[in-house]
C-alpha cells in the first residue's frame, strides 16, 4: 500500500496548489486495489467525489477505439494494414495519396499526417460519424503519410468509422458488445444521458482573479465518441487495467495485447514510442504504456506497469488538472527523469508557431527562455471560445531541438524542433502536435 499512501499525499498537495475541486485516483499494486475520491464533483453543485464518480476520460477512449479493432482482425473482418479504402471506399482527403494509401495502423498511431485536431457537432444521430469522416475531406494535410508523429483526433474517426462499417451497428454499440458489457464495465458510458442519471463531476476553468469556473458545455458530441467520449470511474479503469495486463479474459489474445504495447514508431520526445494507441516509455527502469485524456476542463490519465502487473487511474475535473497527473506519476515512481539544462544559441528557434487550437511563442525575456501558449478555440466545438491561456512556461534546452518546462506547473512538459532533410527547422511539435513557424 506504499505507493497509494504516497500517490494520495503528492494530489491532496496538488489539488491545493492548482485549486482543483475535486479528483479520483486508483491504484494496483502488488495484486491489490485501492481507490479514493478527493474533494467535489463541482463548484457550483457539491457532491463529494467518491470512487465510483463518472468523470470523462477523454482520449483514454482511443485505447478502447484500438482494442476493439484489434478484436476484429483476430475474427478476419480487419487487417491494420490495408487501405482503410478497402473498408470505406468513400473516403476523401485533401491529399489523393494519402486518402488512397492510409491504413489502420496510421490511424492507430497518429501518423496520418491530416490536421488531427477538428471538432464539429455533427447532431446526435448515427450518422454523426460517418458526417464527421465526409467533412474530413476539407482538411490540410502537414506532413507526409506515414512519416511524422503528429497527434491526431481526426484519425479515430476515420478508424471509429470503419469499425462500425465492419460490424453494420453504430460505433458505441461495438464498443458496448465486445469490451464494456463482457468486461462488466457497468459505469462506463458514451451518452450524457446515461452519465446524468448518476454522480458525475464537471469540469472546471482556470481563472486568473478568482475560483476555477465550471465549464460548458459538458457533452461531448457524438462525432467525436471514437477519439474521446467515454466517461468512467477509477473502479471501471482498474478493471480495464487488469484486463489489459491479462490473457484477454477471452475476449482478445494476449498476443493482440501485446501488439498494442509494442513500439510502432520511435517519437523521442513526450515518450519514447508509439504502439498501438499506448505511449510507451522507460521510467525509472520500469516499462510504462499510457494514455492520458483531456475534455473541457477533464484531465485523465491511465498507466499500466505491464511487466508488473501495477497500475495508476488519475482524473481530474480542472483545466490544470495535468499538474496532477505529474504528481501522481511521480509518486508512483513513473515520473520523467530530471533533465539539466544546456547552453545553446536560441536564437534560430525563436519565433511563433501555430497549429490549430492554438499558437505557441518561444522568446527570450530578461535572459531567459519563455514559451507562451495561445488558445485560438475550436474545442469542444468548431466554435468554442479559446479556454484561458496558462501562465508563460519558463523552458530550456536540454539537448539539441529538445527543450524542457524548467520550472513551475507543468515541469514534467517537453517539446522538441523537427528538421527537414536541408537541416532547416520545419516543424515544433508541442503538446504532440506539430505547429509550423508563422511569418
Amino acid at each position: 500500500m506504499g505507493a497509494f499512501a504516497d500517490v494520495c499525499a503528492a494530489v491532496e498537495t496538488a489539488m491545493a496548489e492548482t485549486e482543483t475541486p475535486g479528483v479520483a485516483i486508483g491504484v494496483l499494486e502488488d495484486g491489490e486495489e485501492y481507490t479514493r475520491g478527493f474533494g467535489v464533483t463541482s463548484v457550483e453543485n457539491s457532491l463529494e467525489v467518491t470512487p465510483d464518480t463518472l468523470f470523462q476520460i477523454g482520449s483514454i477512449t482511443k485505447t478502447f477505439t484500438g482494442t476493439v479493432a484489434m478484436v476484429l482482425v483476430e475474427r478476419g473482418e480487419l487487417d491494420l494494414d490495408v487501405p482503410v479504402r478497402t473498408y470505406l471506399p468513400e473516403l476523401r482527403l485533401v491529399d489523393e495519396d494519402a486518402a488512397a494509401r492510409a491504413t489502420m495502423r496510421h490511424l492507430l498511431t497518429h501518423t496520418g499526417g491530416w490536421v488531427g485536431d477538428y471538432f464539429e457537432d455533427h447532431g446526435a444521430g448515427d450518422d454523426a460519424l460517418a458526417r464527421m469522416v465526409a467533412a474530413l475531406s476539407e482538411l490540410p494535410q502537414l506532413t507526409p503519410l506515414g512519416e511524422v508523429w503528429s497527434y491526431n483526433n481526426a484519425g479515430f474517426y476515420i478508424a471509429g468509422r470503419v469499425i462500425e462499417v465492419i460490424a453494420g451497428k453504430p460505433y458505441e454499440e461495438v464498443v458496448n458488445e465486445v469490451l464494456l458489457e463482457p468486461l462488466g464495465l457497468g459505469s462506463t458510458f458514451f451518452f450524457a444521458e446515461d452519465v446524468m442519471t448518476r454522480r458525475f463531476a464537471v469540469g472546471h476553468l482556470r481563472s486568473e482573479d478568482g475560483p476555477p469556473s465550471v465549464a460548458r458545455p459538458w457533452p461531448i458530441g457524438r462525432a467525436h465518441h471514437a477519439a474521446g467520449g467515454l466517461a468512467s470511474t477509477v473502479r471501471d479503469l482498474m478493471r480495464y487495467a487488469r484486463f489489459q495486463m491479462s490473457d484477454g479474459d477471452g475476449i482478445v489474445s494476449r498476443a493482440s495485447l501485446d501488439e498494442m504495447q509494442r513500439v510502432q514508431r520511435d517519437v523521442g520526445s513526450i515518450f519514447d514510442a508509439i504502439g498501438l494507441t499506448w505511449a510507451l516509455a522507460t521510467r525509472n527502469g520500469r516499462r510504462v504504456a499510457s494514455h492520458g485524456g483531456g475534455t473541457a476542463g477533464q484531465i485523465s490519465l491511465l498507466a499500466l506497469l505491464p511487466d508488473e502487473a501495477s497500475a495508476l487511474a488519475v482524473v481530474t475535473n480542472h483545466q490544470r488538472g495535468g499538474e496532477i497527473n505529474v504528481a501522481a506519476a511521480d509518486a508512483f515512481g513513473i515520473g520523467v527523469e530530471e533533465r539539466t539544462a544546456m547552453e545553446l544559441d536560441a536564437d534560430a528557434y525563436l519565433g511563433t508557431y501555430g497549429s490549430a487550437l492554438q499558437d505557441v511563442e518561444l522568446r527570450r525575456e530578461n535572459g531567459r527562455l519563455l514559451l507562451l501558449i495561445t488558445p485560438k478555440g475550436g474545442f469542444p466545438k468548431k466554435d468554442s471560445p479559446p479556454m484561458p491561456a496558462p501562465p508563460p512556461l519558463p523552458v530550456a534546452f536540454h539537448a539539441r531541438d529538445r527543450l524542457f518546462v524548467s520550472e513551475g506547473p507543468g515541469k514534467a512538459g517537453e517539446a522538441e524542433f523537427l528538421r527537414a532533410p536541408d537541416g532547416e527547422i520545419s516543424w515544433f511539435r508541442v503538446g504532440g502536435r506539430v505547429m509550423r513557424r508563422l511569418p
